[in-house]
């Protein structure tokens, strides 16, 4: 079995997509599989070790991520000294920013209202696309309100459907709704 250097093995894997300012979380967990995968994560969380002669293992490690961001986010961070405060840095800046993105995907699913002239169906699956960043930002809204949310945001002509959707005693899921309108499109 041969060993591989730790150069070595992180030219084998397939490049991530560069960190270019946005998309941080996903971002920030792509690299600490990698870092993982390489069995270097824990630089995230211990300061930096004595250099020795040569390049120094947290050289190569402070490489892996400036390697993977921008070259402006390079510029700005490549005097960083160490991979620990590299990766306090970027989170104290981009957590703020996805603080901002909650609140704009809050605002933007409030404010989402369905039309008619557009099926309503595909309308739905931009909620659900709508929904789904809420997960990656580990934003939970109990499923009830959700659904409730949705049937108030169906399109006028759909007044007298929604009108019994709001009047039916048990709750439905988001699947049943999601069966329901379906249906009722078709027909």
């Amino acid at each position: 079995m041969t060993t591989l250097t730790i150069k070595e093995l992180s030219t084998d894997f397939t490049k991530l997509s560069r960190f270019e300012g946005g998309n941080f979380l996903r971002w920030q967990k792509n690299m600490k599989i990698l870092l993982t995968t390489l069995h270097v994560a824990y630089v995230l969380t211990t300061e930096r070790p004595k250099e020795t002669e040569g390049e120094s293992l947290e050289q190569t490690r402070m490489g892996l991520i400036l390697n993977d961001m921008s070259d402006g986010l390079f510029d700005t961070y490549q005097d960083t000294i160490s991979a620990k405060n590299l990766w306090e840095r970027l989170g104290a800046r981009y957590m703020r920013d996805d603080a901002i993105s909650k609140k704009f995907l809050v605002t933007h699913f409030n404010n989402y209202k369905m039309v008619d002239g557009k099926p309503v169906m595909e309308q739905l699956y931009e909620i659900e696309r709508l929904l789904n960043n809420f997960k990656h930002h580990k934003m939970n809204m109990d499923e009830t309100i959700i659904v409730s949310s949705i049937i108030g945001k169906l399109p006028p002509s759909w007044k007298d459907f929604k009108r019994s959707l709001k009047h039916k005693k048990e709750d439905i899921s988001l699947e049943q709704l999601g069966h329901k309108l379906c249906l009722e499109e078709k027909y």
